[in-house]
């Protein structure tokens, strides 16, 4: 499972603040009995709310690796890692001397992700990202891969510790279908990382109609 504290400090600090807000708990109780523990905890509970609520919140934004002479681009796709506008957008920047690394984030379900039982979910990123490095390299991009955290913008931060990219490419599903839009990646993703951020959008039923009709057209033909 995943630690939701920020340092080792914080963790204790908030063991501490349980010790002695159940301390102050059982001792009310033992002098004033049951509504005199609830009345402490109440108050103490009430304090602790309004204190961590009024602390200042400070992000601490990652070491990132340096870029280098050549040219790298990071793109971050998972279910839309196979189509086709994202990869003509990756083929089109590359060109024939750039580096790209293609981030493919984990897809689990909440129980899973508290539980750290991700496998079946990056079992599935890693099969559709190694079908998209092979499309890829059918086009001529020599890209490597990787599957990363379920939350698209902590799989960025990780990449961008070894990889120092130049600009980033972020695919979706078309509004209304797209997780990562509700949660606002792309609005994200550009207030935090100083880099050109472009979005393409994968419409994968519109594209998997397309092959048909394309397919059954030719079929007429012969």
């Amino acid at each position: 499972m995943r630690n939701p504290f920020r340092s080792e400090a914080e963790a204790f600090s908030f063991v501490l603040v349980c010790v002695a807000l159940f301390a102050a708990v059982a001792v009310a109780g033992i002098l004033g009995g049951g509504w005199a523990a609830l009345g402490v905890f109440l108050v103490l509970a009430a304090a602790v709310a309004i204190y961590v609520k009024g602390e200042p919140k400070t992000e601490e934004r990652p070491v990132w690796a340096r870029r280098s002479e050549t040219r790298r681009i990071l793109v971050v796709a998972n279910e839309t890692v196979a189509g086709q506008a994202l990869r003509s957008e990756v083929v089109h920047r590359a060109g024939s001397e750039a580096e790209v690394l293609v981030v493919c984030p984990a897809l689990t379900s909440q129980i899973r992700y508290w539980a750290s039982d991700e496998d079946p979910g990056r079992a599935a990123a890693q099969e559709r990202l190694e079908a998209s490095l092979g499309e890829l390299a059918g086009e001529g991009v020599d890209a490597r891969g990787e599957v990363g955290d379920a939350d698209p913008i902590q799989a960025i931060d990780d990449a961008l510790r070894t990889f120092g990219a130049d600009e980033i490419i972020i695919s979706t599903h078309p509004p209304g279908r797209s997780n990562w839009l509700e949660k606002e990646v792309i609005v994200r993703a550009r207030e935090r990382y100083e880099l050109p951020i472009t979005h393409v959008v994968v419409d994968l039923v519109h594209e998997a109609e397309r092959v048909a009709g394309t397919e059954s057209g030719t079929a007429q033909k012969r």
